[in-house]
């Protein structure tokens, strides 16, 4: 018999030092069950782990073993708050009186060497009242944190297993999820997070990320503002959610980062005091919208392989007017309608400013919109808020086109670990299109064919041309934001441009070899009619021999 390998791991939970143990080879909800333990934490409370680094980790058996010195940080990030509120209420807090009762059971112990039957009736009291509170739905605090799960930053190479649309089972599943934390307290820290480019998208689950958009509907005041009612927001949010495929790159966590990037622009640039609160209402929510019921086929492959939504739009930016048409399916349902109580008049403006936010996003369109930015840029006046004044509405109007924009291609601005693993994303995608391309007999679309583009040629060229010419544009408007978006392309810039001239001397390296293989062979000396025979059919089974020099 020998000792089982076991792992130790040092944590601080409200400032309290803890450590836990745990067998290496356990159940990783054993390892779970542990921490939400430690954290005294609600059944549907979100808890999340950082690294000395202040890095969210995921809970995990492949958590790294750390010293005293270098603890994670457990921490509740989004609470149930009527734990505080039933306590009040009730006049005591049944954590607090279970801990006494615990304490006079051990003092009886030491004194009386045998514990009353009193101490026994007491016990069973609190146990029945904990059951008759846990069975309460709404009151279920009383219970452990939620199941966070092992994901890594790598995208899901399984997306080809699993069908296009979500299945009724896995809406319910993460709808029910949504629904017992909808009514949680976001932390400050991870409010004030949410509000910077650095955010960190692949930590989230996608219940988790529905908390985190009513977050932001809350925070920039629409709920009040618009009479936006909670379950509207949260069945309208869900419905989002359902009409976001499984695919690589356009899917609802896609959603979530391009409407977390306006959410901080807005924060950034502080918008909130420079245009109507209904013009933020429009563009979050456009953000929100822009890629509902995306396949992952760009509009070259509509429009080449005539499809139902080539045929639709005629040719007009099907996949953009397709998105648009879903988001007013969506928003045409009452019980979905964030605007229904709402002016006629600010319907009609909220419908033309998602429509146009929304088609914004086609690229085709990219360099039309950004030249009408650059014209308007040298007389932009954030001071003239009348409506009627029609050079003031055009100009409003360009700089939420470019907003989407910017958002909607943002991810090379967030930090290398989380824009690198977007770009796996899209190639997966991009290559996929590329391939069906071929099958089909159709103009294989340049930038997606996995014979010809590499990871750092993919970005290269749209960092360059495409990404700094947009970002610079917004940052002459905004300065403010050369720090925040600007400076981090660059940097992405930098990282691609090393990768692909490693990437060519590779090349050369090999090039190289294979040359100087081949001019080995050619220094052999001459052989019988029998003996060539015999050496070009050992070549033959073996291509790859020479290459090994």
């Amino acid at each position: 018999m020998h000792d089982m390998a076991t792992k130790i791991i040092y944590f601080t939970v409200n400032g309290r030092p803890e450590r836990a143990e745990f067998p290496v080879d356990c159940p990783a909800q054993d390892v779970k069950d542990l921490f939400r333990a430690a954290a005294e934490a609600g059944p549907h409370d979100i808890l999340k782990l950082y690294n000395p680094r202040g890095n969210i980790v995921n809970i995990s058996l492949s958590l790294e073993p750390n010293s005293p010195n270098s603890r994670y940080k457990l921490e509740v990030v989004a609470a149930d708050c009527n734990s505080a509120e039933i306590a009040g209420a009730l006049g005591f807090d049944l954590f607090s009186m279970e801990k006494r009762l615990q304490g006079l059971e051990k003092k009886i112990l030491m004194e009386a060497s045998e514990t009353p039957a009193v101490v026994y009736e007491m016990k069973k009291q609190v146990d029945s009242f904990r059951e008759k509170l846990e069975s309460v739905e709404h009151l279920s605090w009383l219970g452990l944190f939620k199941d966070l799960s092992d994901g890594t930053h790598k995208p899901s190479p399984f997306y080809h297993k699993r069908t296009l649309h979500k299945t009724r089972k896995e809406c319910e599943h993460v709808r029910e999820k949504f629904l017992q934390m909808s009514s949680l307290q976001v932390s400050e820290e991870v409010r004030q997070f949410l509000k910077t480019p650095t955010f960190d998208n692949w930590q989230w689950e996608d219940a988790e990320i529905m908390v985190l958009l009513q977050v932001m509907y809350t925070d920039l005041d629409f709920i009040a503002a618009f009479n936006i009612e909670p379950e509207v927001l949260q069945q309208f949010l869900f419905e989002v959610y359902r009409r976001y495929n499984n695919i690589p790159f356009h899917n609802f966590k896609h959603c979530f980062c391009v409407t977390q990037m306006m959410y901080g622009l807005i924060w950034l640039t502080d918008l909130k005091s420079k245009m109507d609160s209904i013009d933020l209402l429009i563009m979050l929510t456009s953000a929100v919208c822009h890629d509902l019921d995306h396949t992952g086929y760009n509009n070259a492959y509509q429009i080449n392989a005539r499809t139902e939504l080539a045929l639709r739009y005629n040719d007009i930016s099907p996949l953009e007017n397709h998105h648009c048409a879903v988001a007013f399916e969506i928003l045409e349902k009452t019980e979905s309608n964030i605007f229904r109580n709402v002016s006629m008049d600010q319907y009609k403006r909220i419908r033309e400013g998602i429509i146009k936010c929304i088609l914004a996003t086609d690229m085709t369109r990219h360099n039309e919109i950004l030249n009408k930015f650059k014209s308007i840029l040298p007389a932009f006046d954030f001071n003239n808020r009348d409506h009627r004044d029609v050079v003031r509405r055009e100009q409003k109007t360009v700089l939420m086109m470019i907003l989407i924009k910017v958002s909607d291609i943002s991810n090379e601005a967030r930090p290398m670990e989380v824009a690198e693993p977007w770009l796996d994303c899209l190639l997966q995608e991009f290559y996929n299109q590329s391939d069906v391309e071929k099958l089909e007999g159709l103009p294989v679309t340049p930038f997606m064919d996995r014979d010809k583009v590499t990871k750092p040629s993919s970005q290269t060229g749209f960092i360059r041309f495409v990404l700094l010419p947009l970002f610079i544009e917004l940052a002459n408007l905004f300065p403010c934001l050369e720090q925040h978006i600007i400076d981090p392309v660059r940097k992405a810039l930098d990282y691609y441009t090393e990768m692909e001239k490693a990437l060519e001397r590779e090349k050369q390296n090999r090039a190289q070899s294979e040359n100087a293989a081949k001019s080995k062979e050619t220094t052999v000396g001459p052989q019988s009619p029998a003996d060539s025979h015999t050496d070009a059919g050992h070549e033959a089974s073996q291509p790859d021999a020479q290459s090994t020099v």
